[in-house]
């Protein structure tokens, strides 16, 4: 009997640690899907922002469908393509610390693609629809018309969950929320930050230059 009971004590322990086992395993394997998949999506974005502005109207000699070329890397609204707004302030809601339009030619033969990204809750959604001439960028893009691209992203939670990344890495973020689009203009004096002073004048859409990606998941 007192074997008997070692023995039920025993695997009590190692049924125990199993189970433990089986779900640090389960929450690394949803963590390493989370972060493979977070990897992939900022290289699509690098991607298409890379190619973004291609191609120019300068890249012809004559005049053609507005549709065959990019106004610039990036569409915005209101306003275009006549009027560019203002990065960090008039523009809305693209190009935003959430939400941006590349234009460019993917190289898919539909010719220049508006593609979009916009992060809805917790999930980074994208989309890529074909420029059409007189065509509104945002209004070609609704949210019903994009794919959820990257789960799980924390860039603009509120609450517990906030609270919980502001409780793991008190110094990294110090304020929120974290957007996922910081974008660089040219300016006389250099590139600096599209909503920095030194841009004020300078901080139209056609002047970005550079665009830091911050994903977290």
């Amino acid at each position: 009997m007192v074997a008997m009971a070692i023995f039920v004590l025993i695997c009590a322990a190692m049924f125990g640690l199993l189970q433990l086992s089986q779900q640090k395993y389960n929450s690394e394997s949803q963590m390493s899907g989370s972060f493979q998949e977070a990897r992939l999506g900022v290289d699509q974005i690098v991607r298409d922002i890379s190619i973004s502005g291609y191609p120019s109207l300068g890249m012809f000699s004559n005049p053609i469908s507005t549709a065959a070329y990019a106004a610039s890397p990036f569409a915005w609204d209101p306003g275009y393509p006549g009027v560019p707004c203002n990065v960090g302030s008039t523009c809305s809601p693209t190009p935003g610390d959430f939400d941006v339009i590349v234009e460019t030619d993917l190289g898919n033969g539909n010719g220049v693609s508006w593609v979009r990204y916009q992060l809805v809750g917790t999930t980074l959604y994208r989309g890529v629809v074909t420029k059409t001439v007189g065509g509104d960028p945002v209004a070609a893009t609704p949210t019903s018309a994009l794919t959820p691209f990257v789960l799980n992203v924390m860039n603009n939670v509120t609450g517990s969950l906030q609270a919980q990344i502001a409780a793991q890495y008190p110094n990294r973020f110090p304020n929120w929320p974290v957007p996922i689009f910081q974008y660089t203009c040219n300016t006389p004096s250099g590139p600096q930050p599209c909503t920095s002073a030194a841009a004020t004048n300078y901080n139209t859409v056609k002047n970005i230059s550079d665009v830091d990606i911050t994903l977290l998941v």
